[in-house]
């Protein structure tokens, strides 16, 4: 009861707000996080110390304080993506080279579409589906208030996408994938993985970190293109997506080859401008397995044989 109060009569109702006044209520926000509500702060301090141990501390303090700038209009967007419309989201949301996902939909290809918690992810979700030929799908992990989780969903697919999560992932997947009519999967691929011998370790922004390895797995299983996203903030709340294939036939590639290339994308993205990255994240929570070099060879032992099984 008390969540359906809220959303009814406090959540949706603000979305309604014009943007220029949300963004005066986020410049409040952002006040308030610099001062008395210092939304995880240590871990923000603790993971910029960790990426970017050569900055001095009055450029660490700066990048801490950009970053709550952008949170705070983040979380004003993504209360105004409850209501905005479809126009205004086309005009908010461009793509600089449509010609790349244009191209693979002439070939018939699904994609998975690659990105992570960078910039404005909510807004692309909504029109993602507007903005390309192929059917939208989004896969995300269920909120825990299921009265909330119904609601956003809605929210997500009424612009035409298709939001799924990991215990519906196969019969989604099934009905869409090989239709004959092409769809791109959304996938932030950024997030800490539930397992730490499930995910795929490497090199990341200076430390050994395990991604999640379901994107590959899913492109070879599914024989999907994939395509990096980066969506590059324009001005306030006006954004462009570039697009760059980064695997055509997936089939041929190597044990972690797909992995590697999305994660440098990304790696790149956020270097380029890091304090669009969510830093509150507890990325680097998981334990380093003991065996780490078995865990590969067993994982790269399984990939060998899902590619013969497959051909």
């Amino acid at each position: 009861m008390i969540s359906k109060i809220a959303y009814y009569l406090i959540i949706l109702p603000f979305s309604y707000l014009p943007l220029w006044l949300l963004y005066g209520i986020g410049d409040i926000l952002y006040l308030l996080l610099l001062s008395v509500l210092p939304y995880r702060k240590k871990v923000i301090i603790a993971n910029i110390e960790r990426v970017f141990p050569k900055l001095s501390n009055k450029e660490k303090k700066a990048l801490v304080r950009k970053f709550y700038r952008y949170f705070s209009n983040l979380l004003m967007e993504s209360v105004k993506g409850l209501s905005i419309s479809k126009a205004s989201l086309l005009k908010r949301v461009t793509v600089e080279n449509p010609e790349v996902m244009e191209e693979l939909y002439a070939e018939g290809k699904d994609v998975l579409f690659v990105g992570g918690h960078y910039n404005n992810w909510e807004w692309l979700i909504l029109i993602q589906d507007a903005l390309f030929s192929h059917k939208a799908i989004g896969v995300g992990k269920p909120l825990s208030n299921g009265f909330f989780n119904k609601k956003m969903n809605a929210r997500r697919e009424r612009y035409g996408m298709t939001v799924t999560n990991n215990k519906a992932l196969k019969a989604c997947f099934k009905q869409y994938l090989n239709s004959g009519n092409p769809a791109a999967v959304l996938l932030l691929a950024d997030q800490s993985p539930g397992d730490s011998l499930k995910s795929y370790w490497m090199q990341f922004l200076g430390n050994l970190t395990p991604v999640l390895y379901g994107p590959e797995y899913l492109a070879v299983n599914y024989n999907t293109a994939v395509v990096y996203y980066e969506m590059k903030k324009i001005s306030r709340g006006y954004y462009r997506l570039y697009l760059k294939v980064l695997e055509k036939d997936p089939r041929s590639t190597t044990w972690g080859e797909i992995t590697e290339k999305h994660a440098r994308e990304m790696e790149a993205t956020i270097l380029n401008h890091p304090e669009f990255w969510i830093w509150s994240h507890k990325r680097w929570k998981r334990t380093i397995p003991e065996d780490l070099e078995g865990l590969k060879e067993q994982q790269k032992e399984k990939f060998n044989q899902l590619i013969q099984k497959i051909k």
